[in-house]
């Protein structure tokens, strides 16, 4: 991932264009589609796979349990972190009178779970000042009121990352609460630091590599009442099936068990396993010292330019994504898209993502066609 070798062996199709845009999809490598074909034919077996499959879930819960720092019995696989969330906040059974804090960099996966009629908790906005988030500006919405935090480690929206001790310190001590982190942004990328985090959550598709279908959560053992979902199915219960009162009461197993809460997509777990498998395999570390050249090169190029600039200008502060602003940004899109030059754009947003697989070719690509477009 980190020489041209494995680069282009690992990651082919990147040898015809300049991919700066895993904040939206990562570009699996080969292990993770053969993962993927190796579901397919222990699924020929019928029964006699379920085995393989429930042994490619272990193995991907221990992978999980180390990019998280937990253990791989406070790991749960569910299908995405919008079910978590939503399963998350089934758990929590929130009433009238609670706050939940969120924040305007979080994607609405994150947040949007406590916006709905039927969660009749308060809910504040965290707001963002020059695209950073001031711990002083949250001591200020928390009270004796305050449930829960929700938090990206970094955003999705400008690429700004928070350090999880210092706002866990804050909130434990200050307001007595609960922290869901959303790591997606993270996880693949950059070495995850959580400790304080009471329950953590990753989609697969983006900076690890994966395929569309997972979702990942940690939840640590000392949270497991907090995190307990009460919903129905049979994956997520306590023997659903020889239970004497099976037909009278249903029993969650405890905190991370709870979230699968039916079939496990196998599928996507085959490919997680691999992918996670292949970034321990290079080190978040190493990708992460890799990319801040690339990362600083690219804030440094953009800054020069007149655009607006949404990520803050600490280098220390990011880890992958960069965004800005310009009033013509979705023509400028496409003539980037045209020179193989892949990066997102969404209401006047231009966003770049910066992976191992990235080189410092595509970034001075991306910026000498910026220049010719914006001036």
């Amino acid at each position: 991932m980190l020489t041209e070798t494995t680069r282009y062996t690992d990651f082919p199709s990147l040898r015809t264009k300049s991919y700066l845009n895993t904040a939206a999809e990562g570009i699996p490598p080969q292990v993770v589609v053969d993962a993927i074909a190796q579901y397919g034919n222990d699924k020929l077996l019928g029964m006699d796979g379920r085995q393989l499959h429930e042994d490619q879930r272990q193995q991907a819960r221990e992978q999980i349990a180390v990019a998280f720092g937990l253990t791989p019995d406070e790991i749960g696989i569910c299908s995405c972190t919008s079910e978590a969330f939503n399963l998350a906040n089934l758990a929590l059974g929130l009433r009238k009178g609670d706050e939940v804090i969120i924040t305007d960099l979080d994607f609405p996966a994150t947040a949007t779970s406590w916006l709905q009629p039927n969660c009749p908790a308060d809910v504040k906005v965290w707001h963002a000042r020059d695209g950073a988030l001031l711990l002083e500006d949250l001591e200020q919405l928390m009270g004796p009121k305050t449930r829960l935090l929700t938090v990206s480690l970094v955003s999705f929206f400008n690429g700004y990352r928070v350090s999880i001790p210092q706002i866990a310190a804050l909130i434990h001590s200050q307001a007595q609460a609960l922290l869901a982190v959303d790591v997606t942004q993270a996880l693949g990328r950059i070495p995850l630091e959580l400790n304080g985090a009471d329950l953590i959550v990753s989609s697969t598709h983006k900076w690890i590599l994966s395929t569309h279908g997972g979702g990942l959560v940690g939840v640590p053992k000392a949270r497991t009442l907090e995190w307990t979902v009460p919903a129905g199915g049979w994956f997520n219960l306590d023997d659903p099936f020889l239970r004497s009162d099976r037909l009278q009461r249903a029993v969650s197993r405890p905190g991370a068990d709870s979230f699968s809460v039916g079939m496990p997509n196998y599928a996507a777990i085959y490919a997680a396993n691999a992918a996670l498998g292949y970034i321990q395999s290079v080190g978040s570390a190493a990708i992460d010292t890799y990319c801040k050249p690339l990362v600083e090169a690219c804030l440094e190029g953009i800054r020069k330019l007149p655009v607006e600039l949404l990520t803050p200008r600490q280098p220390d502060a990011l880890a992958g994504i960069i965004s800005f602003r310009h009033p013509d940004a979705e023509r400028i899109n496409q003539h980037l898209h045209a020179q193989n030059i892949h990066i997102m754009s969404h209401a006047g947003r231009l966003r770049v993502a910066i992976h191992g697989y990235n080189t410092m070719q595509d970034i001075d690509h991306f910026l000498g066609e910026l220049r010719n477009e914006v001036g």
